[in-house]
């Protein structure tokens, strides 16, 4: 680490704890109705100063601007896009005024229009972007870019980013889920088949379909689907999880291409190929293998 940067991090070190003494908002402990998650998002983001700008670099030693926001939510095992543009759009929206540590902030160069970069929001009037321009992550005055703000996220805990679901215990909801399911079994597979349909299913329009039967709204495909409820690790799946896979075991990418349910005792709940809706075995096989994400929404 050069003297520079030594001395930047400290300097920010030093705001963030007076902040907190004084009771202000920061990123080590925000206030009551901030999520400890965003805090911790916010301190990754400041340990991050210094770091080189590379252009859609995904880190840990160099970041592009969106990619920089994804990694510090992945380091706390939530899962975001990787695009301003997609970025823009995830959680929920919070006013200039409203941010708290861990908010994501856009800006535009023009002050207008779609963002062109963005940052995450630290708390004490400070925000961290990995700006191109300075070749490396930087923090900024929040303030001062007032006259190119564009518009601030809030990732966790938003209205947007949670399917709405019924009062009732996870349990027994989760069991309502797989009911519903299992009255499909046989039904044949359509890629592409209508939502409004229950004769034929792809993998996305099937989990639609039986989570809206026990009153939980999803969106239509599998990608949109893979954005929304609580992640978690295959350490903790339990009935009812929405399991995301890619296209092969041995595939670079972790471009999302099907969607199964966990039914419990090792087996999903899906729809695929020849057998349609169909039980099959996940630990230990090529289904567990292509996982790309896990995600809760009961």
């Amino acid at each position: 680490m050069t003297k520079r940067d030594w001395v930047m991090k400290s300097t920010v070190a030093v705001m963030l704890s007076t902040s907190l003494l004084m009771g202000g908002q920061v990123g080590v402990v925000a206030a009551k109705t901030q999520d400890s998650k965003q805090s911790e998002v916010a301190n990754i983001a400041t340990s991050l100063i210094g770091k080189d700008y590379e252009y859609k670099a995904k880190g840990p030693k160099q970041f592009g601007s969106a990619e920089l926001a994804a990694y510090a939510y992945k380091q706390v095992g939530i899962s975001i896009g990787s695009t301003i543009s997609s970025l823009y759009k995830t959680g929920s929206k919070v006013s200039e005024k409203s941010v708290a540590p861990g908010d994501l902030v856009f800006f535009a160069s023009s002050g207008s229009g779609s963002p062109t970069f963005m940052g995450i929001y630290i708390g004490s009037d400070q925000f961290v972007y990995s700006s191109k321009g300075e070749d490396e992550v930087v923090v900024k005055t929040y303030s001062k870019y007032s006259d190119k703000f564009v518009g601030a996220r809030r990732v966790i805990d938003s209205s947007e980013n949670t399917p709405s679901k019924p009062e009732q215990p996870v349990s027994k909801t989760a069991d309502q889920v797989i009911k519903n399911g299992e009255k499909y079994l046989g039904t044949k597979y359509k890629y592409g088949s209508s939502s409004s349909t229950t004769s034929t299913f792809d993998c996305s329009s099937f989990t639609q379909r039986v989570f809206k039967e026990a009153g939980i709204t999803l969106p239509r495909d599998s990608r949109q689907q893979s954005t929304v409820g609580k992640s978690v690790s295959k350490s903790n799946l339990q009935k009812g999880d929405l399991i995301f896979m890619k296209a092969s075991v041995n595939s670079t990418s972790d471009r999302i291409t099907h969607v199964a349910i966990y039914a419990g005792n090792g087996k999903i709940l899906h729809t695929y190929g020849s057998p349609g809706v169909t039980y099959s075995k996940y630990d230990g096989t090529n289904w567990e293998k292509r996982t790309v994400k896990i995600k809760r929404v009961i």
